[in-house]
Order: structure tokens, then C-alpha cells, then sequence
């Protein structure tokens, strides 16, 4: 009878990357091989991220002091409303940032950090 484990395996070494039949091995090889094929990190990516983690700051920053809606963000940091809401959504998706309460007008939402 045939081992579920040793077949379950067989089958993962055969859609390996490495190709038929290769084995990774510990210590982060798979990681490794991926940096020498692809050639490390792209400059566009890491481009990316540090503008990212700038306006992460900045908005962050704006939120400590008070609890904010979009337009007023978008005035505190002299940036677009369009960019404002993709950054602020990113926050708040990765749990950085929490919807507050609606305004006195029933129109906005404001946004504060979450702690």
C-alpha cells in the first residue's frame, strides 16, 4: 500500500519550480533560488514602498492630532483627494488606520488611527 504522505510529496517535488524531481532544501533555498533567478528585488518596487512608508508617515502623523475626514486630510498634506483615499484606504485595510464616526452633516466619514 502506498504512503498518502510520501505520494502527497512525490506529487509537490513534481510541479516543483526546480523542475521534475528537484528538492528544496531548508534554511530558505527556495527564497534564495527565486533572489538569483529574478535578480533581487526591483528598483521600481523598492521605489515604491519608500514612497509608500513617506505618505504612511505623513498621514499618520496628520491623524495623531485629531480625527480627520478626506477633504481635510487632503488639505493638511497638500496632496490630491484621489491619492489621499487610495493611501487612506491601504491604512486602513492593513489595520493601521479605523473609520471614525460620520460628520453633523451626514456626509463624511472621519478617519483615525487605530490603537
Amino acid at each position: 500500500m502506498k504512503d498518502p504522505e510520501k505520494d502527497i510529496q512525490d506529487n509537490a517535488n513534481f510541479n516543483s519550480p526546480l523542475g521534475v524531481g528537484a528538492k528544496l532544501g531548508a534554511g530558505g533555498s527556495t527564497a534564495k533560488y527565486l533572489r538569483e533567478k529574478l535578480g533581487g528585488i526591483p528598483e521600481q518596487a523598492k521605489e515604491n514602498l519608500k514612497e509608500f512608508n513617506r505618505i504612511k508617515k505623513l498621514m499618520l502623523e496628520a491623524l495623531a492630532d485629531e480625527d480627520l475626514t478626506v477633504k481635510q486630510m487632503t488639505g493638511k498634506l497638500n496632496m490630491p483627494s484621489d491619492e489621499v483615499v487610495y493611501y487612506l484606504m491601504s491604512l486602513v485595510k492593513y489595520g493601521f488606520v479605523k473609520t471614525g464616526d460620520i460628520d453633523d452633516m451626514d456626509e463624511y466619514y472621519t478617519y483615525k488611527l487605530n490603537k
